[in-house]
């Protein structure tokens, strides 16, 4: 796998647009790289796992709203939306901006955390939705995915975005936009061009994910796989976009990133390659931020040894990222706010911690209901809950092989008796390197459990075979592949508050 060192350029310095990072990304995703049977398996579980987790918001207010603002932009010819009937169809920017928001919303989809963090699934739904209205089959939608992820994993090894306050989403954003380019057949040239004003429109701050955290976390994503669909149709247009988007002397690396110094390392596939970064993400068993997935699993390690009422002091060792981004090392007060919003307190390790080790279970809904925040023993065991920066776990965190790599931590309980307990994980039981890896089974069952009260147990078995039959559907499978809830499950007008997009709609 080649490595490419880009670096900021002094004006008047301009590469062909080959030699640039977008260029080498997107004469890649233009190669038409075959797609193993191993990696398009992988694909088409976090398919049938992004239904999963949408149709299991579904009916959550800023998933509503989403689908509102959906609703008013109808195409005869369009994309599906989750949970509705194919009668009912929408622009694919819009389609996907939606769903995407919907599989988003719970905080229950796969990661990726290298350099950066990433949720790699975001690129499905915006995807899914542009093969739906263009008539694209399952083998070229498996390796569109295949490819928005590789182009996702590369960028989250190589480049760091959050010690520099930048959301994670603006690796997402020419992810999506490579894989799109490739779904339609476009000339790597195109592709170049969508990438350049994908990534120049997705940069924003990680104030998404700080202090009072609302519903924007959902948003984010499904917004860049917006911007990457708009910025193909542009591009597939004949119209350029700033650049070189990475390297320019006022652009990405000196004004966003290290700065004019600095110099980053990303490795990718030589063209034809297969895209392989898929197999190094990890699905989610537990609803919350992927750092809290081992920890959850510690939790219920631990409750079989004490009784929470007797913890004195709960300190969990742990990895930079974990420490300052959900732990106390964030300075966050909202993080041990009972009120918080329900995204602020998926991003709260303590809070997370103190109620596994309550209820030794964790559920989507059940564990961030406000009854549940506000309990008396909850909130007193959350306060003597603390995060501690350990140099080693984040030597583990940050390894480069991935067989070493630890995502968890060590929990020291002191007991009131003044005796001291100690129990340690390194990686989430679902995890590749953990103790039971997910394998298709557990797929199906987070699937079965999360979208079977919706859908009823006929249309969900269908979603599932069809869904483990992507490679080999046509046009017309892409499009029937949607899950439609049973009547009345999901309302889609629910009452969100009026837009501007409502006006001048037809009753």
């Amino acid at each position: 796998m080649p490595d490419y060192t880009i670096r900021a350029l002094p004006s008047g310095e301009n590469p062909h647009w080959e030699e640039q990072l977008a260029g080498r990304m997107a004469a890649w995703a233009a190669s038409t790289p075959d797609i193993p049977p191993d990696i398009g398996q992988i694909v088409r579980l976090r398919v049938l796992d992004s239904f999963a987790v949408g149709l299991a918001a579904i009916n959550r207010g800023p998933v509503a709203s989403a689908r509102a603002m959906a609703l008013a932009h109808p195409r005869a010819g369009g994309a599906a939306l989750l949970g509705l009937s194919l009668d009912i169809r929408v622009d694919c920017e819009w389609a996907g901006f939606a769903n995407g928001v919907a599989v988003r919303e719970l905080d229950y989809n796969d990661t990726y955390l290298a350099a950066d963090f990433a949720h790699p699934s975001d690129c499905i739904a915006p995807l899914l939705a542009l093969a739906q209205q263009t008539g694209s089959g399952g083998v070229a939608l498996t390796r569109a995915i295949a490819i928005a992820y590789e182009i996702h994993v590369a960028l989250v090894r190589a480049i760091d975005l959050h010690s520099f306050k930048k959301d994670h989403v603006a690796h997402l954003a020419p992810a999506i936009a490579a894989g799109a380019g490739s779904l339609m057949g476009v000339a790597p040239r195109v592709i170049y061009e969508a990438i350049n004003q994908a990534v120049h429109l997705s940069f924003a701050t990680r104030q998404s994910r700080k202090g009072d955290i609302s519903s924007w976390k959902a948003y984010a994503p499904a917004q860049a796989g917006k911007i990457a669909i708009e910025a193909l149709d542009r591009a597939m247009r004949g119209e350029g976009a700033p650049n070189p988007i990475y390297e320019g002397g006022d652009s990405i690396i000196p004004w966003m990133l290290a700065g004019k110094d600095a110099q980053y390392t990303v490795s990718l596939p030589i063209r034809g390659a297969p895209p392989a970064g898929i197999l190094e993400t990890f699905p989610k068993a537990h609803s919350a931020e992927y750092q809290a997935q081992a920890i959850i699993d510690l939790a219920f390690e631990a409750r079989a040894a004490v009784t929470p009422s007797l913890i004195e002091r709960a300190v969990l060792h742990t990895s930079d990222h974990t420490h300052f981004v959900i732990g106390t090392g964030a300075n966050d007060p909202q993080k041990m706010d009972p009120k918080a919003s329900r995204e602020t307190l998926d991003h709260s390790i303590m809070y997370i911690l103190a109620v596994a080790l309550e209820d030794g279970a964790w559920d989507h809904e059940a564990s961030y209901t406000p009854e549940r925040a506000g309990r008396e023993s909850t909130v007193a065991l959350w306060n003597r809950v603390e995060t501690s920066l350990d140099d080693e776990w984040t030597r583990r965190y940050h390894a480069d092989d991935p067989s070493e790599r630890a995502y968890g931590g060590r929990l020291e309980l002191t007991l009131k008796s003044a005796e001291v307990l100690s129990f340690e994980k390194a990686a989430a039981d679902a995890h590749p390197n953990g103790a039971a890896p997910w394998q298709e089974a557990d797929y199906v069952a987070k699937f079965t459990r999360l979208a079977e009260p919706l859908l009823g147990k006929d249309e969900a078995a269908r979603v599932v075979t069809q869904t483990l039959s992507l490679g080999g559907l046509d046009a017309a499978g892409i499009l029937a592949l949607n899950p439609a809830a049973a009547h009345g499950a999901v309302t889609p007008n629910a009452p969100t508050g009026a837009g501007i997009f409502d006006f001048g709609m037809e009753s």
